[in-house]
């Protein structure tokens, strides 16, 4: 089983977070808890869980990520996208991703 973390969207104005280890939600990837065996990975699909129906998130998912000199990398794109932002200029305030980062 490969490494995963916990993401979804805040509610309140749909951004892409993370829980680290703190069992906050952050909009860092790079701040997520890592979870290396399957009872990490059920513990954090049961904060997901709970998040969700305490209304503080949605779309929660335990996504694959590598390790990669202490930088968290998702193996998706879709997931790369999230963490990064757009891959192309969007709107005042949204620098487009690091092409390096979203390479697959």
């Amino acid at each position: 089983m490969g490494d995963k973390v916990l993401t979804a969207n805040r509610l309140t104005d749909g951004i892409a977070v993370w829980l680290d280890a703190n069992g906050k939600w952050s909009t860092s990837l790079q701040e997520a808890l890592v979870a290396r065996h399957a009872e990490a990975v059920a513990a954090l699909e049961a904060i997901g869980k709970k998040s969700y129906a305490d209304n503080e998130v949605v779309d929660v998912a335990v996504v694959d990520v590598q390790e990669i000199n202490g930088i968290l990398w998702p193996l998706r794109l879709r997931e790369r996208i999230r963490a990064q932002g757009p891959t192309m200029e969007y709107a005042p305030g949204y620098a487009p991703a690091d092409p390096e980062f979203i390479a697959v």
